[in-house]
């Protein structure tokens, strides 16, 4: 078994990793306000309104002839599933998980997703990353697990989301670089259908749940702020943004770049985050094993988008002197 060969270039898919990596940095702090700070009750409405928010932009740029993607028939469900499922649960559970657990601990904790992103890739796309891919991937697991066992704010409800998160996030992308490599929907296809099938299960989980009847109690008690309302209107357009750049960033790199982007660009939120959310408890332990967890996400971003020359040409050069010029005699 072989590593994935590189058929983009390096510029698309290094910027696609930024566009990825800034996308998500804003989301996590555009959520964390919304549900944290502002006190948002349900993070399920929020995950609605964003994949809602989705459909609807990509709808109306189809009609303006800005995008195109395939017509719905009777072939799509097959062409598309099971990501949407993969993708509902990916994204409840990270929202759940955003909610519960301080920025700090919710970005180490998703390093988890890495390995097992590069579990699934090695069954499902046959793919084997090499050494040094795993032993940055080591340092990241390592790291996170030294910093959870001293997370001074443990929330096992909290936890339990993340670990589900984790689990959806490394299906989510296999699948969804496995749906781009059919060819069959390209990535407006994928993005609009993943989200339009996404919405039934997510308004039943609402309607049949107490999430509706959270918001209304909110709403009652006057708590719907201009601030709530303009913060929940930029989550949903941040999830539509997020949600491409995802299926862009899957498009030109592999599945598991695209997962350690998430931990690469918590190099920044998790700093931030320890003095911006104000939920994090500080322990010497648990810095210690953020920073051993950063230091395996900077391997890993040297690793996989350094330049690499081409290989030498092994093969023996041979220079043959014409007859003509030979000497005939020793000297």
């Amino acid at each position: 078994m072989q590593s994935a060969p590189d058929i983009h270039g390096t510029l698309p898919k290094v910027t696609s990793a930024v566009f990825y990596g800034i996308s998500s940095i804003l989301i996590v702090f555009v959520n964390k306000i919304l549900l944290t700070n502002l006190r948002f009750p349900s993070y399920i409405w929020v995950g609605t309104g964003q994949m809602a928010a989705t459909v609807f932009m990509l709808f109306i740029a189809e009609q303006l002839k800005i995008v195109s993607f395939p017509r719905l028939d009777r072939s799509t469900p097959r062409k598309i599933f099971p990501l949407p499922l993969f993708f509902v649960l990916n994204l409840v559970s990270g929202l759940g998980g955003t909610q519960k657990i301080n920025l700090p601990m919710f970005t180490v904790l998703r390093r988890f997703s890495i390995l097992l992103t590069m579990i699934f890739e090695y069954f499902i796309l046959r793919v084997q990353p090499p050494f040094a891919v795993k032993v940055s991937v080591f340092l990241m697991i390592f790291g996170s697990f030294v910093a959870a066992i001293y997370d001074l704010s443990f929330d096992g409800y909290g936890y339990t989301l993340i670990m589900i998160n984790n689990v959806f996030t490394a299906a989510n992308g296999v699948f969804v670089k496995k749906t781009l490599q059919a060819k069959e929907l390209g990535k407006w296809g994928l993005l609009y259908y993943n989200s339009l099938f996404m919405l039934p299960p997510l308004l039943l989980i609402c309607a049949f749940s107490d999430e509706t009847e959270k918001v209304r109690e909110f709403v009652a008690e006057g708590n719907m702020t201009s601030s709530v309302t303009l913060c929940f209107i930029l989550s949903c357009i941040c999830g539509f943004i997020l949600n491409y750049s995802l299926v862009t960033c899957t498009n030109y790199n592999s599945a598991l770049t695209t997962t350690c982007v998430g931990p690469i660009k918590n190099l920044f939120v998790t700093y931030v985050g320890m003095f911006s959310s104000g939920d994090y408890i500080f322990s010497w332990a648990n810095f210690l094993g953020v920073n051993i967890s950063v230091l395996g996400s900077i391997l890993y971003t040297y690793v996989t988008f350094r330049t690499k020359s081409p290989p030498l040409d092994k093969t023996r050069l041979i220079t043959v002197t014409p007859v003509e010029k030979r000497s005939l005699l020793p000297k």
